[in-house]
């Protein structure tokens, strides 16, 4: 039985289809966004969907795979069988396991014509030669074989059933968001194992340094958030009151933009109404208000480095309707950690696409600085509550980025 469960069958190489249904393309085009493939499956510089990307994790980095049309290289010799067996079960056509980080928990819930779109899609593309990269995993990660516990553990994944009682706004939305958007491989926590805890879905997680916050409880006064802010914020846009996407959510959103506006109206609609979850609050430092002194040398590095896009009177707040930065999410947040990465990382333009660019403050300032910085913001933004932990952050983060 042990060996069943971690070898699978192969299923024969087949000849790419020579003829492909130009509107299947087109709609696989667009399952293809909303799956956010290109985010993993595109290194920066490298072709589009050829791979290679270092994917980092608690067990090591694996690096992305070719999943243009290649046939030495890519899945030019996939047929439709093998291709959605690996989005249900996720098996190669060769039949070995595919580790979890690609998220076929979550594709699983497509719909059968959807992967068949995805399909036509990818078939259609150029193909490129891309050799997979060798994965960089500690033991016992690195051998393979182990996946088949992991889903005995956790490939429990029930197919999503549209509910009656609920408008078809909500179902679309919440088929995007808990199927081919997966957002919940980022916004939950993981387990030891790096599964997603069971009934703590969508209350947050950390990914690559960033905190992917709580999509819970979003419509609270608290989180402040409302449908035309949520469906601006999920295309990409600088909003009001939140900020704009960075991080490894910034692509996402980019790859949202070209969505069918429905389909990003029902997301928003679904997020909206998902109540808030019990959580517990997060620590409050009992120190007060940042020291007059400290606010002065944080103001000074706001002046010098940042008044000149984010100041009250900086023609870009005129240009592209960026808020005050005391009433961005990642200022009002309970931790500073998305706050740091921004200014440690800042956010690079989209090639050919308008937006928002930020560059990056990892050299040009010191962590004095940078923490100096960020307290005198979050008093501005949160008077009275300074965030706990701020200097072991910045140390983390630093060393993370090692």
């Amino acid at each position: 039985m042990a060996i069943g469960m971690m070898w699978r069958p192969a299923i024969a190489p087949a000849q790419a289809p020579r003829t492909l249904d130009p509107e299947a393309v087109r709609r696989g085009a667009l399952v293809v966004e909303a799956g956010d493939c290109a985010v993993c499956h595109t290194r920066p510089g490298g072709a589009y969907l050829a791979g290679q990307l270092p994917l980092k994790t608690p067990f090591g980095t694996l690096y992305s795979t070719n999943i243009t049309p290649d046939l030495a290289t890519g899945i030019g010799t996939w047929s439709l069988p093998a291709f959605e067996r690996a989005m249900r079960q996720g098996v190669s056509r060769d039949g070995h396991l595919l580790y979890p980080a690609f998220p076929y928990v979550h594709y699983r819930r497509m719909s059968a014509e959807d992967i068949a779109d995805a399909y036509a899609y990818l078939m259609s593309g150029p193909p490129v030669q891309a050799p997979a990269l060798p994965n960089e995993l500690n033991f016992p990660m690195n051998l393979r074989p182990l996946v088949s516990f992991w889903n005995l553990l956790f490939l429990h994944t029930p197919a999503l059933q549209a509910q009656a009682d609920r408008p078809e706004p909500w179902n679309r939305g919440r088929y995007l968001v808990e199927g081919a958007g997966h957002c919940g491989g980022c916004h939950s926590p993981l387990n030891l194992l790096g599964a997603e805890e069971r009934g703590k879905a969508l209350t947050g997680g950390i990914v690559d340094g960033w905190e992917a916050p709580s999509l819970l409880g979003l419509a609270q006064p608290t989180r402040g958030w409302n449908r035309e802010q949520l469906v601006a914020y999920l295309r990409g846009a600088v909003v009001d009151g939140h900020g704009t996407p960075a991080g490894p959510m910034r692509p996402v959103s980019l790859g949202l933009a070209k969505l069918p506006d429905s389909d990003v109206q029902a997301m928003a609609f679904y997020l909206l109404s998902l109540p808030a979850a019990a959580l517990p609050e997060p620590p409050r430092s009992l120190a007060g208000a940042v020291p007059a002194a400290a606010q002065a040398s944080g103001e000074a590095v706001f002046q010098g480095a940042c008044a000149g896009c984010h100041g009250a009177a900086a023609p870009m707040r005129m240009i592209d309707g960026r808020p005050a930065l005391a009433a961005t999410s990642a200022l009002q947040a309970g931790s500073p950690r998305n706050f740091l990465k921004t200014v440690l990382e800042g956010i690079p333009a989209a090639t050919g696409l308008p937006g928002p660019v930020m560059p990056p403050f990892a050299d040009s300032l010191d962590d004095a600085q940078l923490g100096a910085l960020a307290a005198y913001l979050r008093e501005r933004a949160r008077p009275g509550q300074p965030w706990v932990g701020l200097p072991s952050t910045l140390d983390d983060l630093r060393q993370e980025a090692q």
